[in-house]
């Protein structure tokens, strides 16, 4: 039972998760809190991350199996999506930052959905949604 004054605490992970070519999987966040978290605690120190340039948007992971790497072009497909998943989708060609995940991190008192990095390459890409793994998946095509 919550007491007078308490807040209760939403656990629950809402994530959009796309598959590339090759089966790579992107993981999106949807709000503050999932970008937090996903960020984090979900993305793995090897993975890629990676947010647009200048404005808001959601945080985006690349999932890395151990052992593999993902290439040039997989890189750029995620952060295509990164593009999508922000305040630059109608943007032409948009900067992507792109770091290892193990570059993230949050600086103490900042707000949620607000992180640091370091060892940033920008790409620039079209905003692009792929295809999501979960969503449209009825489609026989």
């Amino acid at each position: 039972m919550a007491g007078r004054g308490s807040r209760q605490r939403d656990d629950r992970l809402r994530l959009l998760e796309y598959v590339l070519p090759g089966g790579w999987k992107v993981l999106v966040g949807r709000t503050d809190a999932d970008n937090d978290r996903l960020s984090l605690k979900v993305a793995k120190p090897d993975d890629w991350w990676f947010h647009v340039r200048g404005m808001p948007g959601s945080h985006v992971v690349l999932r890395c199996p151990p052992g593999e790497e993902a290439d040039r072009d997989t890189r750029r497909r995620a952060a295509a999506i990164a593009a999508y998943h922000s305040k630059a989708r109608e943007g032409g060609v948009v900067p992507v930052s792109c770091t290892r995940a193990r570059y993230v991190t949050k600086p103490r008192g900042a707000k949620v959905g607000t992180v640091q990095i370091r060892k940033e390459v920008v790409l620039k890409v079209r905003p692009s949604a792929g295809e999501p793994a979960a969503e449209d998946a009825d489609d026989p095509a």
